[in-house]
């Protein structure tokens, strides 16, 4: 098997030190030639990006292809060899896989047919990490990634460099050709960014040593806000991405859409009042469930949201710094939307429609509890008006996941993207604790099936006010 055209060793300039979260470091040494990079806590060396193009690139776009391959990489850097290979589940990647597919992503789409001269890394690399696109040809099984013990995750760096590489001369030559595509792979390597994390922390859970991914740093200080309400007068509004900047294309077009009067609830659900749910039967009441919500709990055996563990009087909560006792000012995570349901049906109010939140999520910052934090928690509300509608966890929504009003998908195999999963899911919204925050809008429509519980997913109420 080949390993690529870039030397491992000889001449380099001196480990740069990067730091949690420092992808600025990493793209501006990656650009100059620095042949590794060194990570802080937990790290090790994680690749040898010599980024040196015929042509002088713009280093702009260079620089976010680096910092986004980059910090790919930082996640998976506190990870062992067999941390990376295991799947805990069919509906989760090893960690080696999420790198090796983002890196096919680019060789596929952009480097083989629009890089002239381009040698493929390894061809049976077309084969092994090709996701769901059927344009494209056959695939491994989704549910046996974990069966892929080699090419190992030396090999795995190894192809990387090479594509990163190879990118890097691309954008050199030919500017902005490519430009939007290349963007689409950046944000697509950034939802497995969060992918990553959320995969290797239900692989954690499922050790008895219940092992940390990396230890924890400061935990956000004082309470949580309390409760409260905000009204919305409804009326004709408009939703969807405008067009200016990146988006999926699932997230336009942007069309009008009557909205009656609505409450939402100025920040999420916490810990405590889900525990009270549980305390008063919520897992035993079929009353408060849809059908196949209950048929979940029953078929399962649910009794708490994932990662939670009866402590004696009180709850534990698995996370990515290991288990430690449940805060209960802090966002409620890891519930399926059946839980969401049901929780909102047992106190008298509803989920929000996807139409409501993005109106009501018009006036709020871009900013909040997202990946580049690192906490890689859910932490407690603060401040007045609507709180956490940015990061901390995905909003389950009462809205299925379905083509808005003039929708196309896109040509080509590209189209397979978002448009071919437009049934049997549930909308969700606004990034969460593991989410990049470049990666994030108001206009984002995350996806999942209705019983899915090991993304960062959680709760905030809206009532009609009719």
């Amino acid at each position: 098997m080949r390993h690529g055209s870039i030397s491992q060793t000889g001449t380099c300039n001196p480990l740069l030190i990067v730091g949690e979260g420092n992808t600025t470091a990493f793209a501006a040494a990656a650009a100059t030639g620095y042949s590794s990079v060194a990570l802080g806590p937990g790290g090790g060396v994680v690749s040898n990006l010599m980024t040196h193009a015929e042509q002088a690139p713009d280093l702009s776009r260079v620089d976010r292809l680096l910092a986004v391959r980059g910090l790919s990489e930082q996640l998976a850097a506190p990870l062992s060899p067999e941390d990376q290979t295991v799947q805990s589940m069919p509906d989760a990647s090893p960690a080696k896989w999420h790198l090796a597919h983002t890196t096919w992503f680019f060789e596929t789409f952009l480097l083989r047919p629009h890089a002239t001269g381009y040698e493929t890394f390894e061809p049976a690399y077309e084969y092994l990490f090709n996701s769901y696109y059927e344009a494209v040809g056959p695939r491994h099984p989704r549910a046996e990634r974990g069966m892929i013990t080699r090419p190992g995750v030396d090999e795995i760096l190894a192809y990387r460099r090479h594509v990163t590489a190879a990118m890097v001369d691309l954008i050199g030559r030919t500017g902005d050709r490519h430009m939007p595509l290349i963007e689409l792979g950046l944000h697509h390597e950034q939802q497995h960014q969060e992918l990553l994390l959320m995969d290797i922390k239900h692989l954690l859970s499922l050790n008895p040593l219940e092992p940390a991914y990396r230890p924890a740093g400061r935990s956000r200080d004082g309470e949580g806000s309390p409760a409260g309400w905000l009204e919305f007068e409804g009326g004709l509004s408009s939703i969807g991405h405008e067009g200016n900047g990146f988006s999926f294309d699932n997230e336009g077009p942007r069309h009008r859409l009557w909205i009656d009067p609505f409450a939402l609830a100025t920040r999420l659900v916490t810990n405590a009042e889900y525990a009270a749910f549980i305390a008063e039967g919520g897992y035993r009441r079929p009353e408060f469930w849809l059908s196949a919500g209950w048929d979940c709990v029953k078929q399962r055996g649910w009794e708490a949201p994932l990662y939670w563990q009866k402590d004696g009087a009180g709850w534990s909560a698995f996370t990515l710094h290991g288990r430690r006792p449940l805060r209960g000012d802090e966002p409620v995570c890891h519930v399926s939307a059946y839980e969401a349901a049901a929780y909102a049906k047992w106190a008298g109010k509803r989920l929000p429609r996807e139409g409501e939140w993005e109106v009501a999520a018009a006036a709020v910052k871009l900013e909040g509890n997202l990946m580049d934090g690192g906490l890689l928690h859910p932490a407690p509300a603060q401040g007045s008006g609507l709180a956490q509608m940015i990061g901390d966890v995905w909003e389950w929504t009462a809205s299925p996941y379905v083509a808005y009003p003039g929708y196309r998908e896109p040509p080509g195999a590209v189209g397979e993207y978002n448009g071919k999963f437009m049934a049997n899911q549930m909308v969700l919204r606004g990034g969460s604790a593991v989410t990049p925050a470049g990666h994030v809008r108001r206009t984002y429509r995350n996806f999942f099936p209705p019983d899915a519980r090991w993304m960062f997913g959680g709760i905030r109420l809206a009532e009609d006010l009719r």
